[in-house]
């Protein structure tokens, strides 16, 4: 975006793209992104599957709920991709380029020293060499990595998020029919837990499974193999699906990924996607805030150069824009964590209304219009009254094993 603008950027990559990452499921929303960045031909010509939308259902296959981002209005563009993400980032990256950012892989960097007149970036080569680059201004988006987080202690942790993720890619795995082929689908498990099943390419699915903390740490010593697999075998809706599946990747784990920032920007510092916050990946959020929040930075850079001015008084738009986005999404990951919750979002024919303000949230629009909001905001006291006064039957299969203990846990700071 900064470059698009007119303006010389230098990028430093620790890694060699391609590379593996995870995150493969996209929001209707990150097409506002696609367009800004020009890159929306170059999407539709990968050939990656199409998604209309996501399947939610219970860990016994009974409900099954499907959130279409075509439903609700306000979604301009409500079909999106499942991607491969190492292919999908080399892209960018490749794009990047083209609009004439200098681009250096197997660059880390060591440190960042702010000055009244602008930043110096030390480098270090792959060889070894050392290097120091002045700039006007840093994006940072190292991802969880954190650089300008670590460097000014930024991070605030999640607590009522504390879980551990196990997955692996497959082939084999039946698909839906029609247009919905491409949908992720989201399984209830009954200890608060949840399956994830992503159609990646024509051949291979993303399965992977969210354990609380807590849970995991009941079971007994076992392999990562192991653990997915008894997940697998355990959750009646997941397990019928992986019946004819064969395991193509060695099993992978992500753990305690959830945290929020205390800022998200400062004096000739911006933070963009997961080097700011990052959220747990129920709502496949991550990739389109990191696309959202990176078009906005780019906004706010070209902003600041043609005022001359990069001070945090200039980003406190860009910032608080972060904030809002994170509180939004968050409100609702962390009740999808609590049986109430559940209890109120898996009902087999839940209100019309309120059920397509949810998709609009689902598809990325997490700044709705008054009627919509008001809708959110009818079920989140819906959820606050399940919870003391169970006003809906509960859901089987969704959470009814033992209340773990961090759905008490006190609220963080950034609720405060």
């Amino acid at each position: 975006m900064i470059a698009r603008g007119g303006h010389r950027v230098v990028l430093f990559e620790r890694d060699r793209f391609p590379r593996f990452h995870i995150g493969e499921s996209l929001l209707a929303s990150v097409n506002d992104a696609f367009d800004a960045l020009g890159v929306q031909d170059q999407i539709r010509a990968m050939g990656f599957p199409q998604k209309w939308g996501a399947t939610f259902g219970t860990g016994d296959g009974r409900v099954e709920l499907y959130a279409g981002f075509a439903e609700p209005g306000g979604v301009p563009q409500p079909q999106t991709w499942q991607v491969e993400r190492a292919r999908f980032d080399e892209m960018l990256l490749d794009h990047a380029a083209s609009c004439g950012v200098d681009v250096f892989q197997g660059y880390r960097v060591l440190d960042t020293t702010f000055e009244p007149d602008g930043v110096s970036i030390e480098v270090s080569e792959e060889l070894g060499n050392r290097k120091v680059t002045r700039v006007k201004a840093v994006v940072d988006a190292s991802g969880r990595w954190g650089l300008l987080a670590r460097k000014f202690n930024l991070r605030v942790d999640e607590p009522r998020l504390a879980n551990i993720g196990f997955f692996a890619h497959y082939s084999g795995v039946p698909r839906q029919e029609g247009k919905r082929a491409g949908d992720i689908r989201v399984v209830a498990r009954d200890d608060l837990g949840w399956f994830w099943v992503i159609p990646i390419s024509d051949e291979l699915t993303s399965v992977g499974v969210v354990l609380r903390r807590e849970v995991f740490d009941a079971w007994p010593q076992m392999t990562h193999e192991q653990v997915l697999q008894r997940a697998i075998d355990e959750t009646p809706a997941v397990a019928r699906l992986m019946r004819g599946a064969r395991r193509e990747w060695p099993v992978r784990v992500e753990r305690d990924f959830s945290y929020g920032s205390k800022r998200y920007a400062g004096d000739r510092w911006l933070l963009a996607g997961d080097a700011g916050s990052f959220l747990d990946p129920v709502f496949s959020t991550g990739v389109a805030i990191a696309l959202e929040s990176g078009v906005e930075a780019g906004r706010a850079i070209c902003d600041a150069i043609k005022r001359d001015q990069f001070g945090v008084e200039r980003f406190q738009h860009f910032s608080r824009r972060q904030r809002n986005r994170y509180k939004a999404f968050r409100r609702f990951v962390v009740g999808f964590y609590s049986r109430n919750f559940r209890d109120l979002f898996f009902q087999p024919d839940p209100p019309k209304g309120m059920f397509n303000a949810i998709v609009r949230l689902l598809a990325g629009y997490w700044d709705p219009p008054l009627g919509s909001r008001i809708l959110l905001e009818a079920f989140y006291a819906s959820v606050w009254t399940q919870k003391r006064f169970q006003i809906a039957e509960p859901v089987p299969g969704v959470g009814s094993a033992p209340r773990p203990a961090s759905e008490t846990a006190p609220e963080t700071p950034l609720e405060a």
